[in-house]
């Protein structure tokens, strides 16, 4: 940041009308901007499907978080029913009014045309150019404009924040010029497609790694130097359960479980934990174990801990890995897809969503192994691929937080773009 754009927002901040800007009831902005209302800035656009019960129909969904459109599979007219249905127009604004609030807003494109959305998605043109679709997306990704989106949505939580179109169309916007809006979309559209870059490069990082997994790790492809026979291994040879349990304090941070690995539960959960009784005991993991969820391992929650010593819920299951067997190999292997649905041959219960792989089920499952010494150069490789998708996830995180920090500056009018 340079000294000139730090010296006004600390004016701005402190409520000092810099050389170039106004006071207004929205706040300190350039003079050139103003505010308006949006239903003067868009008009409410749709066309009526006449569904034909023999005719296929492909439906629009949007993500929230700003995250864009998708499309549903094409379902016949006959099972829409008498769902009302819109033919989508291009070029249009469109939000999903269930979850506005949380930013299900997007942009048709000539992509979508002869797709169709509900009449939860209403589609809306710009009158007379009045706004660009790009800037007033990444505008209501802004706090400014959440708090727009949310106080149109009134209600409790989830499906019960239905956002009212009048009330939506009656709110204030703050909009500059539109070659300015037009410039600044332009700006944080080349930075999401520098993200979008990066995160493909990852994506394909990702695939290399389970390349080399399956190759590795199966035996389909040795290393160079090593020929010894690999032996089968009872898991129950080479891990020991821990079931130690400490009542939840400040001894140990409190961690969850996903499908990513071991995270603080005040990253995941608006507080600390869902747990209200303070007497109750936690299971304790150290550093190095395997953990896994026996109701969620067939979605991927199984991974080594590599965060630290801590407590989660008695529900999961910790390892502690022996000392014959290298840990970042069984890790990596254990990991796999090919073993987690093998080893779900082991589920019980009666209801999907609660059918678990008991711990004592989970060591009866044999592996083959290699020697120590393959084992372990085996996960050197792949702990080399680890360390180039932890920078690119890094490098991916410091583009996105640019993109933050861009939106900030160029949506208020602390930065100007030369137009």
């Amino acid at each position: 940041m340079t000294p000139e754009i730090k010296n006004r927002t600390d004016q701005i901040q402190r409520g000092v009308v810099p050389e170039g800007y106004k006071k207004t009831k929205a706040g300190i902005l350039p003079a050139d901007w103003d505010v308006y209302i949006l239903g003067d800035c868009l008009r409410r656009i749709e066309r009526p499907v006449e569904v034909k019960p023999d005719e296929l129909y492909t439906q629009i969904g949007i993500r929230s978080h700003g995250k864009g459109l998708f499309y549903k599979e094409p379902v016949t007219g006959a099972l829409l029913g008498n769902k009302s249905v819109f033919w989508i127009e291009p070029n249009c604004f469109v939000l999903n009014i269930v979850f506005a609030w949380e930013q299900a807003i997007g942009k048709t494109t000539q992509s979508e045309v002869g797709m169709i959305g509900s009449h939860r998605f209403p589609m809306y043109r710009p009158v007379n150019d009045a706004v660009n679709i790009d800037y007033l997306i990444s505008y209501f990704l802004t706090k400014r404009g959440t708090d727009i989106l949310e106080a149109a949505s009134p209600g409790g939580a989830g499906r019960n924040k239905t956002l009212g179109q009048d009330r939506f169309l009656k709110s204030k916007i703050v909009l500059p010029p539109i070659e300015e809006q037009q410039k600044i979309a332009e700006i944080l559209t080349t930075q999401d497609k520098i993200i979008e870059l990066k995160e493909n490069l990852f994506t394909e990082k990702q695939r290399q790694k389970k390349y080399l997994m399956q190759q590795l790790l199966t035996g389909k492809n040795r290393l160079p130097r090593f020929s010894g026979e690999w032996k089968k291994r009872k898991l129950k040879d080479i891990l020991h359960e821990r079931k130690t349990y400490s009542l939840k304090g400040l001894e140990y941070p409190h961690v969850t479980l996903s499908t990513e690995g071991i995270f603080p539960k005040s990253e995941r959960y608006d507080r600390d934990h869902l747990v209200r009784d303070e007497a109750k005991e936690y299971k304790v993991t150290y550093k190095g174990d395997i953990c896994y969820n026996p109701a969620n391992l067939k979605f991927g929650v199984i991974c080594e801990n590599n965060f630290g010593d801590a407590i989660f819920s008695p529900i999961y299951v910790t390892f502690e890995v022996r000392k014959n067997v290298c840990r970042e190999y069984l890790a990596n292997y254990l990991m796999r897809w090919d073993f987690i649905n093998a080893v779900r041959k082991y589920e019980e219960g009666t209801v999907y969503e609660r059918m678990a792989v008991k711990s004592e089920d989970f060591l009866k499952f044999e592996i083959l192994l290699p020697q120590i010494e393959e084992q372990t150069a085996i996960a050197q490789i792949l702990s080399t691929a680890d360390r180039e998708l932890d920078l690119l996830r890094q490098d991916i995180e410091q583009e996105k937080q640019k993109k933050k920090a861009l939106m900030q500056l160029l949506l208020t009018g602390i930065v100007r773009v030369n137009v």
